[in-house]
């Protein structure tokens, strides 16, 4: 059979993204603040992009003439709030054209500051105060003030700069004395001086070395909280007899010695993390009518109000522009027109998703998280006439203000937990999760709650659920197991005897 080589002509239907397509899908899941970003650097990039409140400051007043520019010298002068001189300082003959008199008062009036229109002592020194120092700023002062011996001083720098956030020491000490040329007797010298630096614990090596180094700074480290902080694997899994027995105490004086654990800090190198909080900006704000439904609103604040100056382009490209400048001002106009209709279309969706999930979880806002209902993606989508995927990225970092507070809009997504034979319906896994925590808080020292004991009254409620399920829900809230909140609760109940 011969192989030749022949043209053919085929029709087909493809889909092809654009940049545009792209660009507009990463807009509909960025966070407010990506979204101030992103728009920062448009209309940095862009001449024609503008925004709104900009503009608008930029306008003057409606029916309020610009005032004209003074043109005499002791005007400009006064508009300036400088004498002439300072103004064109190279320019002879001007200085006599400036008013002596008004020069000589405002003079007067900014002494020491006559080019810059703040009078004295009134400047806002608090706005210009210097950050807090971090740790290893806060330990090298200390190094300065304790340690004299320049060789020492040289080891205790080199401990501090293996701090790590939590105020551990993270270093091999055996290599630091090699590195350094020094015996291992002197590192362990200067360790013990550092020890004492505050906040106390810093220097420390693991979190008993640091409760130790607190409870020693408070005179309260006695042969029983020694071995109380060696063994702080029985006390996290409160085996408290095993700890009475060690400890050589009885319970009363080892529930004492746990309330004088739990007002140490085991971190204390994490108070000189002064990282800026980012505050939460809502994107949906839901507010109750007069009529008792409920309105679903765009958060005005977090609305990015970007504006197209077109008069601008007018002015532009009807001057002399090769073509070059011609490509570059249509594109410019293109890529503004499309940000404009991009931000449009992401905040009627991000409305309409908004709006799906308060028809759907009207119960959460009515009477709380125990009537959350089971909800899926698929089925806003659904509803609104979108695909799955486009309500994934609108879910995704945004933010509802409710009645009942401020909620991310991934938290209304929840998996559902069969309800027995015979029930109204399905069960939302959070409000499971609520309902666990409720009745473990309400347990009784003398009847501690089992997992089997909860799948018992969870399925009183109606509630079709598994032990293994319970167990997972009960990890995932950090509650320990019932046989160690019995020790525990038995402890406390015998302690306050």
């Amino acid at each position: 059979m011969a192989l030749t080589a022949r043209l053919q002509l085929r029709q087909s239907q493809t889909m092809a993204m654009t940049p545009q397509l792209l660009q507009s899908i990463r807009l509909l899941q960025f966070s407010h603040l990506e979204l101030e970003r992103f728009i920062d650097d448009q209309i940095e990039r862009n001449p024609l992009l503008e925004r709104a409140d900009d503009a608008a400051a930029a306008q003057p007043a409606s029916g309020a003439p610009e005032p004209a520019l003074p043109l005499d010298a002791a005007g400009m002068a006064d508009r300036l709030d400088s004498s002439l001189e300072n103004v064109f300082p190279d320019d002879p003959g001007r200085t006599e054209g400036a008013a002596p008199a008004q020069a000589s008062a405002r003079r007067e009036r900014l002494p020491g500051l006559p080019s810059m229109g703040v009078p004295e002592g009134d400047w806002p020194v608090e706005e210009f105060a210097d950050r807090p120092p971090g740790l290893r700023e806060h330990v090298l002062d200390q190094i300065a003030m304790t340690v004299r011996a320049p060789a020492d001083r040289a080891i205790a720098t080199e401990l501090a700069d293996h701090l790590d956030a939590r105020g551990y020491l993270d270093a091999d000490l055996g290599a630091m004395a090699g590195r350094l040329g020094v015996g291992r007797g002197a590192i362990d010298r200067v360790l013990a001086v550092v020890q004492t630096f505050d906040p106390a614990g810093l220097f420390a090596r693991d979190m008993a070395e640091c409760l130790a180094l607190q409870c020693a700074r408070r005179d309260r480290l006695d042969p029983a909280m020694r071995v109380l902080l060696d063994n702080l694997d029985l006390l996290a899994r409160r085996d408290f007899k095993a700890l009475t027995r060690l400890c050589g105490v009885d319970q009363a004086d080892l529930i004492d010695m746990l309330a004088e654990i739990r007002t140490l800090d085991p971190r204390p190198g994490l108070a000189f993390e002064h990282s800026p909080v980012q505050a939460v900006v809502h994107d949906v704000e839901v507010r109750q009518g007069a009529d008792g439904a409920w309105r679903v609103e765009l958060n005005q604040d977090a609305l990015p109000r970007v504006l197209v100056d077109r008069d601008y382009y007018a002015t532009v490209a009807s001057g002399p522009l090769n073509g070059a400048e011609k490509s570059f001002m249509t594109q410019c106009l293109q890529d503004a027109h499309w940000l404009e209709r991009s931000l449009d279309q992401r905040a009627t969706t991000v409305l309409k998703v908004a709006a799906e999930i308060v028809r759907q979880q009207d119960g959460f806002l009515a009477s709380g998280v125990s009537a959350l209902k089971p909800l899926t993606m698929k089925t806003v989508a659904d509803e609104i006439a979108m695909h799955e995927s486009t309500v994934s990225r609108v879910v995704a970092n945004k933010f509802m203000m409710t009645p009942r507070g401020l909620y991310e809009l991934r938290f209304f997504f929840s998996g559902a937990i069969a309800a027995i034979a015979g029930g109204e319906g399905d069960h939302a896994a959070e409000s499971v999760r609520q309902r666990i925590r409720q009745l473990i808080g309400d347990e009784r020292p003398e009847k501690v709650l089992s997992d089997d004991a909860l799948v018992s009254l969870l399925r009183a409620d109606g509630i079709d659920i598994a032990r293994r399920t319970v167990a997972k829900y009960r990890e995932s809230m950090n509650i320990a197991s019932s046989v160690q909140r019995r020790r525990e609760k038995r402890a406390l109940a015998l302690a306050s005897v």
